[in-house]
């Protein structure tokens, strides 16, 4: 029941993002990051799929995004009054699929200002977390 209901939750924020906020698009290769700078400030982030992106905020303007797996998902950032101020789509492609990134390139719109790609933070080995 809480499951479907938090579903349900994110379901109607991430619509009512998409209706209120401007789309905009990332495209990213596995294994890479990049840092978005948005134009206004952010109190929370909502990661739409976990497995194809990781997000580490920088600031209350910045964050890096890692690509961990080929797919499509969406960052909404919410300010401190509740209301979302952007709403970016993030796609990470495998170069060696024909066409992939191509294809996602050309659907997305640029939601970074000047992004800089960064190598991703290397995997943990052993040891504790």
């Amino acid at each position: 029941m809480i499951t479907g209901l938090r579903a349900t939750v994110l379901a109607i924020l991430l619509f009512a993002a998409v209706s209120g906020a401007r789309a905009e698009g990332l495209v990213l290769e596995p294994g890479t990051a990049s840092r978005l700078v948005l134009d206004k400030t952010f109190a929370t982030v909502m990661l739409g799929d976990f497995r194809i992106v990781d997000v580490h905020t920088v600031g209350d303007r910045s964050v890096i995004i890692e690509a961990l797996s080929p797919g499509t998902t969406n960052l909404v950032f919410i300010d401190e009054r509740g209301m979302v101020t952007a709403n970016i789509r993030v796609s990470v492609c495998d170069p060696t699929a024909s066409g992939s990134c191509d294809a996602a390139a050309s659907s997305e719109t640029g939601g970074a200002r000047s992004p800089a790609s960064i190598p991703a933070p290397a995997p943990r080995q052993g040891g504790k977390a």
